[in-house]
C-alpha cells in the first residue's frame, strides 16, 4: 500500500462519525494505523492468483456430495438452555420477557 492509498484522518473522522464513535487524537491516529495496515493485507490478499477458485458464497454448497464425509462439522444436538427467569433476573432492566436497553439512534 502506498502513503497515497493510506487512510487519511479525515477518513477516519466519517468512519467515526457513522459508527457514532467519539474518538480521542490518538484514538484516531491508531485507528489511522490500524485501519491503513487491514486495507494493506486486503491488497494483498487481492494479489493472489485466484483463477482457478470457484465463487463460493455459502459453505453449503461444499457440503452436498463427496465434501460432505470430509468436512469436520459437529453433529446437532438438543441440550438444555438457560431458565429465562434466571437470565432475565441478571439483566439490568428487563420486563418478564425482553431486555430493555437505551435508544441509541438520535437521528
Amino acid at each position: 500500500m502506498t502513503e497515497r492509498d493510506a487512510v487519511s484522518l479525515e477518513d477516519v473522522r466519517r468512519v467515526a462519525e457513522l459508527a457514532q464513535l467519539e474518538l480521542s487524537s490518538d484514538e484516531e491516529t491508531r485507528m489511522q494505523r490500524d485501519l491503513s495496515a487491514i486495507l494493506g493485507y486486503v491488497q494483498q490478499l487481492n494479489e493472489l492468483d485466484t483463477a482457478k477458485v470457484e465463487p463460493l458464497a455459502q459453505i453449503a454448497a461444499l457440503l452436498h456430495g463427496a465434501e460432505r464425509e470430509n468436512a469436520s462439522l459437529r453433529e446437532d444436538e438438543v441440550r438444555a438452555s438457560l431458565e429465562r427467569k434466571r437470565v432475565m433476573a441478571s439483566a439490568p432492566v428487563a420486563d418478564e420477557s425482553y431486555f430493555k436497553v437505551p435508544k441509541v439512534i438520535e437521528r
